[in-house]
């Protein structure tokens, strides 16, 4: 392990401990926009951007990762690839987001090495309390149902709270809930516990996805 990967590595790990909202959103190939919504929307205030098509080839990928990583990079942000971890490494991305059905974190590990982050996502306290250390950081929910996560049932505010709990008694790894928030729904989840939200369509659909940003900072920053 090179001391330039652990530098790189805890680098990421300090942005991660700081960030607050991360934005999931695909290639935008109906919108032909894409340079010009990350830009939008880093300058606004994302802190991480994930790249997600789901069916997507690993050329196809590695294509649009350019733009995400340039994005990425202008504004001190960032970047994830969904799924892949050889893209990730491919694409000298920031880290990967793997779901319970995708590769272990640990077999993960092996491939993008030390200095890369790796994000899990959780659907039930026991699959919570069971992500492995190879984790830097976990996403909490469907808290509501969504178009993105289709059949997987909502997990309520319940497990928000709950996860607010784990965390206090694990404060090093970072967790983001997830599913379905927006301007209106994001101070609940807040006042459940959770410091840091996961936010796709409302950024995505929204008709000035810089204005969203600024609005899901605010409710983000709502307190009881």
């Amino acid at each position: 392990m090179t001391a330039g990967a652990l530098s790189a590595g805890a680098v990421r790990r300090g942005r991660l401990a700081e960030a607050r909202l991360y934005l999931v959103t695909d290639a935008r190939r109906r919108k032909g926009d894409l340079e010009v919504f990350l830009d939008a929307v880093l300058a606004a205030g994302v802190d991480i951007v994930q790249l997600r098509e789901k069916d997507a080839e690993a050329g196809d990928l590695l294509r649009w990762a350019r733009v995400f990583k340039a994005a990425a990079d202008r504004h001190g942000a960032l970047f994830v690839v969904n799924d892949r971890p050889d893209v990730a490494v491919a694409a000298k991305a920031d880290g990967v987001h793997l779901g319970q059905n995708d590769m272990p974190p640990a077999m993960a590990r092996g491939i993008v090495g030390p200095h890369l982050l790796i994000g899990l996502s959780t659907h039930a306290e026991a699959e919570l309390t069971a992500a492995p250390d190879d984790a830097d950081y976990v996403c909490v929910g469907p808290v509501h149902e969504t178009p993105t996560k289709p059949g997987r049932a909502a997990t309520g505010l319940g497990f928000v709270s709950f996860a607010a709990g784990h965390a206090a008694a694990n404060p090093a790894r970072p967790w983001f809930a997830i599913g379905g928030l927006d301007t209106e729904l994001v101070p609940a989840v807040v006042e459940a516990g959770a410091t840091r939200v996961v936010i796709v369509r409302a950024i995505t659909e929204a008709p000035d996805p810089a204005a969203a940003v600024e609005r899901l900072l605010a409710a983000l920053n709502t307190t009881s």
